[in-house]
């Protein structure tokens, strides 16, 4: 019997080219997932040379962008931040769902890992909580998937799975 084939991302072969695509809405919060995100690249040998930053106004407009830097830019992967806070209104389902919906999709057509650092949280605190305190930094979070995502890809590229090599 053959063993079971076991692949997974490695923090090796990681270096290439990231895009951060940022809404700027709640800034005070988005600001530090941003600093998260460029610590663990930088931390694990990406160049800050391969590292864009694009700032939109908020997530709607996140998709747009994301697709044209993977439409231009090229790179292994990109990382979206930013937070919709729930307010009053049904306007945070539709923009968080919108903003999701759009990020899976533009990953599956680009065939380019969208790692989601996008928060979408009740409160303030929660937004705060998940920006560098109490619960992480979700921006380091997504980088790290990020980084993953582009070792794991890079293992499949060239591999068949059940069958014959």
């Amino acid at each position: 019997m053959q063993p079971i084939a076991q692949v997974e991302g490695r923090f090796t072969e990681i270096d290439g080219r990231y895009a951060i695509v940022v809404g700027r809405f709640n800034h005070h919060v988005v600001d530090s997932l941003v600093e998260g995100a460029v610590d663990a690249l930088v931390r694990h040998g990406v160049s800050e040379e391969n590292i864009d930053l694009i700032h939109v106004p908020g997530a709607w407009e996140l998709p747009l962008a994301v697709k044209r830097a993977l439409t231009f830019l090229e790179p292994d992967a990109v990382i979206a931040l930013g937070a919709v806070i729930r307010g009053g209104t049904p306007h945070f389902e539709h923009i968080a769902g919108q903003c999701n919906s759009a990020m899976n999709t533009l990953q599956l057509e680009f065939d380019t890992p969208i790692a989601n650092g996008v928060l979408t949280v009740n409160t303030i605190e929660q937004a705060i909580e998940r920006s560098g305190t109490k619960a992480g930094n979700k921006g380091a979070e997504a980088a790290m998937a990020a980084m993953e995502m582009v070792s794991l890809l890079r293992q499949l590229g060239g591999m068949r799975i059940g069958g014959d090599a």
